[in-house]
């Protein structure tokens, strides 16, 4: 079981019942994992949804990943932790969350990449692969063959993160990347769970 497969990445501009309701149908539909995201820095607010997400995901083998935020992280014992390159260093929030724990980081171009190797991670996110309406300060589009080139680079699982839709999945898919992580082709859909069960089917379909 590839635990990246399928990544949810929550929308921080949703209420915290539309959140649940996303949540809870997506991994009915089959997400493997979700990362709650929360950029306004409300710590309190932060900790409450990450909460409400442990609970929807006990006995579901989903694990939750914390974006940011190693206290919070740490206060709800999730699972683990993405970390941006802005964030703490990855060696830091290694020993604050300690072995056990899931380790990810945002990689932005070829330095951050040969760099991570170094790292004790679990996986990186390779972002963004397209730009995003969700992501306004990305630094550079990888495309389908910086994706492809990346991953000969690189000794972790990669999850391919930005603009990434039914359109493109197949291409993306193709490459052999380890896993999709995705927000608005999940969240701002009428039927979560139809959304994922889909999307994770045309991931099956398109595997080398």
């Amino acid at each position: 079981m590839n635990p990246y497969r399928l990544y949810l990445v929550t929308d921080d501009q949703q209420d915290l019942q539309t959140l649940k309701h996303v949540v809870k149908e997506a991994v009915v539909g089959g997400v493997t994992m979700v990362q709650v995201r929360e950029k306004r820095g409300d710590v309190r607010s932060f900790i409450v949804r990450a909460q409400a997400i442990k609970t929807i995901l006990k006995g579901t083998n989903v694990a939750l990943i914390i974006n940011d935020r190693v206290d919070v992280a740490l206060a709800v014992d999730a699972d683990g932790v993405h970390l941006g390159q802005s964030d703490m260093p990855a060696e830091l929030a290694r020993q604050l969350i300690g072995p056990n724990k899931l380790l990810g980081l945002s990689i932005e171009n070829e330095h951050q990449l040969l760099e991570a190797n170094a790292l004790s991670l679990d996986y990186i996110g390779l972002s963004a692969i397209f730009a995003t309406p969700t992501k306004t300060d990305t630094k550079k589009e990888w495309g389908i063959a910086g994706l492809t080139n990346a991953l000969t680079k690189t000794n972790f699982p990669v999850v391919a993160i930005g603009g990434i839709n039914q359109s493109n999945l197949d291409d993306i898919i193709k490459t052999g990347v380890d896993g999709v992580a995705l927000v608005s082709a999940i969240c701002h859909t009428d039927d979560p769970k139809s959304a994922a069960a889909a999307l994770l089917k045309q991931i099956h379909a398109a595997m080398p």
